[in-house]
């Protein structure tokens, strides 16, 4: 897949040297196509390296994305600079007025504490008000998904007795749904996280069909309204050695952390880790592109949120 990017922006000299086909703004006005619109809310700490790892993901069906970054008003980033932040993304009030035919709300390092005393709650939740009307499909990822599971259903998480670290196993639960098409039976995903949304409480749902869990992080993978909400409680968008890199940060800092399970070969730190999982996320992120963004949404943007515009696509009939 084509991604549109700024040309200056530095994942995309990564990309390029992984054979990753990356047009800038210049290319793409003499392309006679329409891209789909895709807008990342990047919560994390370091973006630049979720940056490159999202468009990694975005890269794999033939077609073509335009790709902008949001950054919150209300939050302070101390991991990513003032300069990059200025060049490369927009706030709110920059694209409230538009329309996205997708949207992906990443994760943040705010787990610990409850959802109404992170400073940005007020914002990330008139964001995801706005997507109901200016989003065709919107992707929820780790925080971003319990903060969803909490603000549309009521849904609050738990603080876990120790980090829920490592690459886990996962069972499909519902193979008939397009987000799972291709997958295999039993899958591996990572996770990273101090909390969990409560399994049971997701299940009573009924606005909520589970698509995949698994016994040891409890669900991975959940949709609602036939696609229109998209909840991921893990990272598989994380390269080889995310994970290796936030055992060693938190064991520069003298903070309890455990070897990440099923990560190491031998569980011993010096061995290159093992990437057992990324199959499965070009899967997922290019059956979200085509079955629930793609299919669905209108030709004229614009038109976006019109109540015709969910469940006339071939991937529902």
């Amino acid at each position: 897949m084509p991604i549109k990017v700024q040309r200056e922006l530095p994942a995309r000299s990564i990309l390029e040297n992984e054979n990753i086909f990356v047009m800038d703004e210049y290319r793409a006005m003499h392309q006679d196509i329409r891209p789909l619109k895709v807008l990342i809310l990047n919560l994390m700490p370091v973006k630049q390296d979720t940056e490159l790892q999202l468009l990694r993901c975005l890269s794999n069906t033939p077609l073509q994305v335009d790709v902008t970054f949001l950054n919150l008003k209300s939050h302070v980033s101390l991991n990513t600079s003032a300069n990059h932040l200025n060049k490369f993304y927009v706030t709110f009030d920059e694209v409230e007025n538009s329309k996205f035919d997708g949207m992906i709300i990443t994760g943040a390092p705010v787990e610990d504490i409850s959802f109404e005393e992170v400073d940005y709650w007020d914002e990330v939740c008139a964001i995801m008000d706005w997507a109901s009307n200016h989003v065709t499909s919107t992707l929820h990822i780790c925080w971003g998904a319990q903060a969803g599971f909490y603000h549309y259903y009521g849904i609050n998480k738990n603080l876990l007795p120790q980090k829920l670290f490592g690459v886990y196993e996962h069972r499909v639960m519902n193979r008939k749904v397009p987000l799972v098409r291709g997958f295999d039976d039993v899958f591996l995903a990572p996770h990273s996280r101090h909390t969990e949304t409560p399994t049971d409480r997701i299940h009573a749902c009924k606005d909520l069909t589970v698509l995949a869990e698994s016994e040891d992080a409890g669900v991975f993978l959940a949709i609602s309204e036939n696609g229109k909400k998209i909840f991921v409680t893990g990272h598989p968008e994380y390269d080889r050695y995310t994970l290796k890199n936030e055992y060693f940060r938190d064991l520069g800092k003298g903070l309890p952390i455990q070897i990440p399970y099923n990560y190491f070969p031998e569980d011993d730190p010096e061995n290159r880790p093992l990437l057992q999982w990324r199959s499965h996320s070009n899967c997922l992120y290019s059956n979200w592109l085509n079955y629930y963004v793609y299919q669905i949404t209108p030709y004229n943007v614009d038109e976006i949120g019109a109540p015709e515009g969910l469940g006339n696509s071939p991937a529902f009939s």
